[in-house]
């Protein structure tokens, strides 16, 4: 179950640059929308680099995780956080619920599938 995979951990490293120049630089579309759309292609490869898991099983726990994250946003979480760490927290865990956001997670899983299942069968021709 547990085995290190350098090439998601290696996409991992690069989406995370990725949403830390999106988090400092950018505004509108690309942090709101395209940063969620990124967050959950992150966990994934986060999650594949280290556990052994089928595509759809890790695909559906990233997205049950984006949508509980999600959903936690429309109660009063944030105003639990402790001041030493508000900031980062409201950066990672965001303030306001969107459907949009939801959108998001969704169509960056739906990518991941999508790429996922065209490379195992590339791989599955050769």
């Amino acid at each position: 179950m547990i085995q290190f995979n350098l090439n998601y951990f290696f996409l991992f490293l690069i989406l995370l640059l990725t949403e830390i120049i999106i988090a400092k630089y950018a505004t509108g579309f690309i942090r709101h929308t395209f940063g969620d759309y990124l967050c959950v292609i992150l966990l994934y490869a986060l999650i594949k680099s280290f556990v052994k898991l089928s595509n759809l099983k890790t695909a559906i726990f990233v997205l049950l995780i984006a949508y509980a994250i999600e959903f936690l946003q429309l109660t009063n979480l944030q105003s639990f956080y402790p001041n030493k760490y508000a900031k980062v927290l409201r950066l990672i865990l965001g303030t306001s619920f969107s459907i949009g956001d939801l959108i998001a997670y969704t169509l960056g899983i739906i990518t991941t599938l999508v790429i996922e299942n065209k490379l195992s069968g590339d791989a599955k021709k050769n």
